[in-house]
């Protein structure tokens, strides 16, 4: 791993693109900053952290065995890395909320962003972005989000988590390198916020609400939910929500 310290940047993302763009980057390229101040996540939303309290930072990892058909699977494998990376600090009630929010206790604590590098129609490497709620407890007028701090009442090493994080990114990565697709996806499917519960969701056209069951996803990242009738549907990302 090579790691790039940066007190402050606007988006570790951003700042890794620009480098993979600039010269060739090693495998495992990793910037972290203390202090994220224009960090964004899934659709250009806003991603806040407080300075010096939270976990921000940026994955490049070059992935040249993966079909681009299949890139939603690091999605997926970066999920699940969180996940158990969180399990080793006995976080209750973890669930992945579709497609890659990190919840516990229902509330939100980690958001990731993928960025596909793509040459000549070839998926080469992907960024994968992480901003964990570590030590921050103030998130003013949002709701449905927490931390780890505020969910256990103690204060953690954020570079005791990132280490953690990295050691089960490695490991799930190897798996999407070994084309291990079916077992990631049952994983990642049985962590899933809602899962075969009842739930309501909005559609992206007028905010229109409707009740339906998440069951599973597809290959590509698209939510399949059952709706009346049994009939199944798969929803992308700019279609559906799904309220808490």
């Amino acid at each position: 791993m090579h790691l790039i310290k940066l007190d402050a940047i606007s988006s570790t993302n951003s700042f890794l693109r620009e480098l993979v763009k600039a010269n060739e980057q090693e495998d495992f390229t990793v910037v972290i900053t203390k202090n994220q101040t224009g960090g964004r996540g899934q659709m250009g939303t806003q991603w806040l952290s407080q300075p010096d309290k939270n976990l921000t930072f940026s994955v490049y990892k070059k992935l040249f065995c993966l079909p681009l058909t299949k890139s939603y699977y690091i999605c997926m494998a970066t999920s699940i890395a969180i996940y158990r990376a969180l399990e080793k600090f006995n976080i209750p009630d973890l669930k992945i909320k579709w497609p890659n929010d990190i919840l516990s206790q229902n509330c939100k604590i980690c958001g990731i962003l993928i960025e596909n590098v793509i040459k000549e129609g070839q998926l080469v490497s992907v960024i994968a972005g992480v901003g964990l709620n570590v030590n921050q407890t103030d998130f003013g007028d949002l709701i449905h989000v927490s931390s780890l701090k505020k969910v256990m009442g103690t204060c953690f090493s954020i570079e005791e988590v990132f280490g953690e994080i990295m050691n089960q990114f490695e490991i799930v990565v190897k798996q999407v390198e070994a084309q291990e697709f079916a077992e990631i996806k049952e994983t990642y499917e049985s962590l899933l916020f809602r899962k075969d519960k009842p739930s309501t969701f909005t559609n992206g056209n007028g905010g229109e609400m409707f009740m339906g069951f998440i069951r599973k996803v597809s290959d590509d990242g698209k939510l399949i939910v059952e709706l009346e009738d049994r009939i199944f549907k798969a929803y992308d990302l700019k279609e559906i929500k799904l309220l808490y």
